[in-house]
């Protein structure tokens, strides 16, 4: 961009500018020659004071910020209409300056209220400014941006958007709704050269005095945000369809990340038990993609046929719970509820038309089923019919939709209006009705039905797209308002052929796309025990993947230096969108999602000593973590011979019959799966502990998981390896706090060959204020819970008095497993077996029973004297085996929650 950068003779639209950014914009703009329509209808931050929701409130502030400008010598005229009459405050641009060349739309309210209290109103409110109020100023802007072949909009979003908030469901809809729509008009406008994006801003402001501090207030001005603002609508901007976080003086791109997922062959051996058992293949982010549009679904049957068949997995049974499938007349409805009657559950068909057609099916192959022909956007009367009839609702499944496609410019309100209510107030209709009686049961499973248009916006589709995507958001709060109740809520993308998509698809393509290619999924989702809450999938003709977020790191302005110019952060413009240097990230809460902001906000002394004086420390602590996390430690070698592997296995219990691992002459030499943690027994952290904990103890920690996954086969039985250490999360638990380290060993060329990831509980040194939930980090992060029935397979094993000596020779040195005087310090009057000695021992048990494994990850239960006898439980779960291990001595568990995903084959042994 110019060394100067101006908007001489600029049109800008802001609306909501009477206070906090809207203002800030306002001002900034104005200031650097831009006409400025300032747009407030006064009020406060919820739209209640006044008839009609905030239209009787005081329009001064319009006015008042008009004359600020005017006054200082620049060009604004005030404007007092409502968001949702978009048309009149475009109409004010164009009678006063010919034109409009900029829109910001600003304005918003709050209506923050859980959703087992929330009120139609409090829904309805919300929707009509942030979303219709949105598009009606977009579109009444529109057609003069494409005469002119010029214009910028920035529509605003929210981190409650993006990751979900509590009590916000109906505000997160909203948010995310604004995604969808902008990455629409980002594709419809690019041709004119009308560009599109979003913001999700954290600023003081009427809305966030509800819910932040004064402190916090104090620290997020304004002023830290507009100037990413200003060169979004600068004309030199090529920026569009792209989101950014803005607050406090850091700036990122978020961006979508879809994983290459998982192929199952596409034919009736394809059963949601399938792809239970291969969810951690599907949610694999490595070699992840990041796409703007669809995959190829062609491309993905050609793959997915060559697959080989299915192997099932344990079966899934919904017998007696009532499924509430609603748009289940046809297409995909039709393929889920059939796939809930096969595994035995009462299904009620709810369609305008064919559901006394799907119902018969059911009950013509033995089902239960009743039809149920009323609007989603009835959704009290839909669910009460299912609870009369049942008289309970276990599962829901919200699918009914219509399509209405047009390209914008060209959209009425009736296709506006039509899909927004049938998508997403449906949605929200239904979940809410079945709420409470879910709450009651504290059962329940729900699956929103999205699509590829709303994940990454569609030509034609400006309607879909934001009523798909505001049902991310709405899901992403639902499922962290449903989780302490059992109630699991995730959302579905999928490509399916259906009379709906005939009328955008060829008719070949809809006949290879069968909807049953999906319906496993939504099942496996519904299950008793679902893989995952609050998480997005993209599914169709056989193949599954996860979408999530991926955040570039960004740039951080420094504080003490003052407010950044445009000028800064155009120049920094590259860095704010870099992807590509290592260190960008995948928030999926609020608290993820504020942690460059904070970060930033805490560097500067002065800033942090502003906060509130009982929770300074505590921040600290926070900001600390977060540079943490940001280290890179030092490579550190481990150069190891057959001595060491022969060592090694001999310390888990190899026997000099053992051939393959205590001979290194033997055809089949090899080291136990397990010595992949060995190299990271000689690695150093670019942090201590006790910087980044409060009251930090040794003596306090304990070893809680291990992780640790192979990443070449055979193992090298020499070498040198390098292992580097960073710091992935500090969970803050209260009483205690959990730190989790990852640690990458490549070989000499660089490439991988062991990651690790361990977690330490550390008691003491929690309450700090930090994140309280660790991430879902697939296999690493399992519960690996057993099943019900009796182990497959069990081995005991009792261990030699030696073994603690023997095995500290790998590079564990603590006396607590040598020195009696030492372990008694520590409580224990014998010393112990070291913990990873136990995941080794228990590790050789899987390996000689299965063969050998990719991943394997345990919990540390309890503690193992030399000498006593280790139990190894074990049951196969298709292409994983679940384990736990007991003292045979004392009948208590010393590792739970353990499983290890197997390679294919058996153990050379």
């Amino acid at each position: 961009m110019t060394q100067s950068i101006r908007y001489d003779n600029r049109v800008i639209v802001i609306t909501g500018a009477g206070a906090g950014l809207g203002r800030a914009y306002a001002l900034f703009f104005a200031a650097r020659g831009a006409k400025i329509v300032v747009n407030d209808l006064g009020g406060t931050f919820n739209g209640k004071d006044g008839p009609g929701g905030g239209r009787g409130g005081s329009a001064r502030v319009a006015d008042a910020v008009a004359k600020e400008i005017t006054d200082a010598g620049g060009v604004a005229v005030a404007d007092y209409h409502a968001v949702q009459e978009g048309e009149k405050i475009i109409e004010t641009a164009i009678r006063a300056f010919g034109r409009v060349d900029v829109l910001i739309n600003n304005a918003g309210i709050l209506r923050d209220v859980t959703l087992r209290n929330m009120a139609d109103e409090d829904w309805d409110a919300i929707i009509d400014v942030h979303v219709h109020g949105t598009m009606r100023t977009a579109r009444a802007a529109w057609p003069h941006m494409r005469k002119q072949r010029y214009g910028r909009i920035v529509n605003t979003s929210s981190s409650s958007g993006l990751f979900g908030n509590f009590g916000q469901s109906n505000y997160a809809a909203a948010k995310m709704a604004v995604v969808g729509f902008s990455e629409t008009l980002a594709f419809e406008g690019k041709k004119y050269n009308i560009l599109c994006n979003v913001l999700a801003p954290g600023a003081a402001s009427r809305l966030t005095q509800t819910v932040w501090s004064p402190d916090m207030m104090e620290v997020m001005k304004p002023d830290w945000v507009v100037p990413l603002v200003g060169v979004l609508c600068h004309e030199e901007n090529k920026e569009t369809g792209s989101i950014f976080e803005a607050a406090a003086g850091h700036f990122s791109k978020i961006r979508w990340e879809r994983s290459k997922g998982w192929w199952g062959r596409p034919d009736d051996s394809l059963t949601a038990d399938v792809v239970l058992k291969n969810h951690a293949s599907i949610v694999n982010y490595q070699g992840a993609e990041h796409p703007q549009r669809v995959a190829n679904s062609l491309e993905m049957l050609e793959k997915a046929n060559s697959m080989p068949k299915n192997q099932p997995g344990e079966p899934l049974k919904f017998k007696d719970r009532a499924v509430l499938v609603t748009g289940g007349g046809d297409g995909l409805g039709r393929a889920y509820s059939l796939w809930f009657a096969k595994l035995g559950a009462k299904v009620v068909v709810n369609d305008l038309k064919n559901a006394k057609k799907v119902a018969d099916e059911i009950k013509a192959i033995g089902g239960e089923a009743m039809p149920l022909e009323m609007s989603v956007e009835n959704g009290a009367g839909v669910v009460k019919a299912v609870i009369d009839k049942y008289g309970r609702i276990d599962v829901v499944v919200n699918n009914a939709g219509i399509l209405r496609d047009k390209a914008f410019m060209n959209m009425t309100d009736d296709m506006w209006y039509t899909v927004m209510n049938v998508h997403l107030r449906g949605t929200y209709a239904i979940t809410r009705a079945a709420w409470p009686y879910m709450l009651k049961q504290r059962y329940g499973r729900i699956v929103n039905i999205t699509s590829t248009s709303g994940i990454y916006g569609n030509f034609g589709q400006a309607n879909y797209a934001a009523a798909k995507c505001g049902i991310i958001g709405f899901t992403k709060t639902t499922a962290r308002e449903g989780a302490k109740y059992n109630i699991f809520v995730n959302t579905v993308a999928p490509s399916a052929g259906t009379n709906m998509t005939r009328t955008v698809r060829p008719e070949d393509e809809v006949l290879a796309m069968k909807p049953e290619y999906v319906a496993p999924l939504v099942a496996a989702l519904c299950s008793e025990k679902p893989p995952a809450n609050g998480q997005l999938y993209e599914a169709g003709t056989g193949w599954f993947a996860g979408t999530r977020w991926q955040r570039a790191r960004g740039v951080d302005f420094d504080h003490t230096k003052g407010v950044m110019s445009v000028e800064d952060v155009a120049k920094a413009f590259p860095e704010i969108c870099n992807f590509d240097n290592g260190k960008s990230d995948h928030p999926e809460s609020p608290q993820d999602g504020s942690r460059w902001t904070m970060g930033n906000v805490l560097k500067d002394e002065k800033i942090a000593s502003g906060l509130s004086q009982e929770n300074r420390a505590n921040r600290r602590y926070i900001s600390k973590i977060d540079q943490a996390m940001q280290m890179k430690g030092t490579p550190s070698p481990y150069t190891y011979t057959d001595r060491d592997v022969i060592l090694y296995n001999i310390s888990l219990g190899a026997k000099r019959t053992d051939l393959p691992l205590v001979y290194e002459n033997d055809s089949n030499f090899q080291v136990l799966p397990t010595f992949g943690i060995v190299p990271t027994y000689f690695s150093s952290a670019p942090y201590s502990l006790k910087d980044i904990l409060p009251n930090f103890d040794m003596r306090m920690l304990l070893h809680g998981e291990q992780y640790l996954e192979i990443k070449q086969f055979p193992i090298p039985t020499s070498g040198t390896l390098k292992t580097t250490t960073t710091l992935l999360e500090v969970v803050d638990k209260g009483p205690a706090a959990l730190v989790r380290r990852g640690a990458t060993t490549t070989d000499a060329s660089g490439t991988p060959v062991f990651y690790n990831e361990s977690v330490s509980f550390i008691r003491g040194s929690g309450g700090f204020g930090g994140q309280r939930k660790g991430a879902d980090r697939g296999a690493a992060t399992a519960e690996n819970k057993p099943p019900s029935r009796k182990p497959d397979r069990v081995v005991e094993e009792k261990t030699s008095e030696d073994v603690a000596a023997l095995y500290r020779l790998m590079g564990d040195r603590n006396p607590l497993h040598i020195d009696p005087e030492f372990s008694k310090v520590g409580g224990f009057e014998v010393p112990i077996l070291h913990g990873l000695a136990t995941f080794g021992i228990s590790g050789k048990h899987v390996f000689q029973a299965y063969g050998p494994f990719r991943n394997v990850k345990v919990r540390f239960a309890g503690t193992v004297l030399p000498g006593q006898t280790v139990v190894t439980e074990m049951w196969r779960e298709g292409g994983k085996v679940v384990y736990q291990v007991k003292v045979n001595e004392t009948g208590k568990l010393c590792i739970s929650g353990a499983g290890a995903e197997l390679l294919g084959g058996q153990a050379r042994l």
